[in-house]
């Protein structure tokens, strides 16, 4: 059976984003030994926190997860998704993997909306032939908690959400992959999600 490595860096998720993989169906484990990781089928990059901290704690394993995803699928989760980009401007311009053109940006003040964005929204598809969401019908919803959203092209936008304004909630790059919402905690369809990634692994 393939096996999936979740990276651990000390800010994830992990139990959760193990237990939904599972679920799933996934031959899962959590690691944060570059051997394990590069030799992985596939990898799931979780976070949560502030990006600056993401990379630095990832520290000399970012050079591993960037060469390991030229040869198998990376799902980011949340932080793990924003840390696929290019910058961000969380805390001062910050370096990220650059998996994915584009940067992370906060959301605009002033709209009478609170920040985080932090509950239930749907998604628009943008790239209804992606495997990621084969089977997904218009307006799913999912999980969402942050106040940073990833600013890309089209071309790299899987799916689109509305919250203070329109926002890239999933975004891939050949085989590499990112979702802002939380998918081990958006029910049947973030096991969906799941699923459909566990599939191209």
């Amino acid at each position: 059976m393939m096996k999936i490595a979740i990276i651990d860096y000390g800010l994830g998720n992990l139990r959760s984003v193990i237990r939904g993989l599972e679920k799933a169906g996934a031959n899962a484990f959590i690691t944060s030994d570059a051997g394990e990781i590069a030799s992985a089928d596939g990898l799931v990059l979780p976070g949560v926190g502030a990006f600056h901290e993401g990379m630095d704690q990832l520290g000399p394993l970012q050079r591993t997860v960037v060469e390991a995803a030229r040869d198998v699928p990376l799902l980011g989760i949340c932080l793990g998704m924003q840390m696929l980009m290019e910058t961000s401007e969380e805390h001062g311009i910050h370096r990220g993997l650059g998996l994915i053109p584009g940067s992370v940006k906060r959301f605009p003040r002033g709209s009478g909306q609170k920040v985080p964005h932090m509950g239930w929204n749907s998604l628009k598809i943008d790239k209804a032939d992606n495997p990621l969401f084969a089977g997904f019908k218009a307006d799913e919803y999912m999980y969402f908690v942050h106040s940073y959203y990833a600013d890309t092209m089209p071309e790299f936008t899987l799916t689109t959400t509305q919250y203070i304004c329109p926002f890239a909630s999933s975004v891939g790059n050949r085989n590499v992959f990112g979702v802002q919402f939380h998918p081990e905690k958006s029910g049947a369809a973030g096991l969906r999600l799941l699923n459909n990634f566990i599939g191209m692994v």
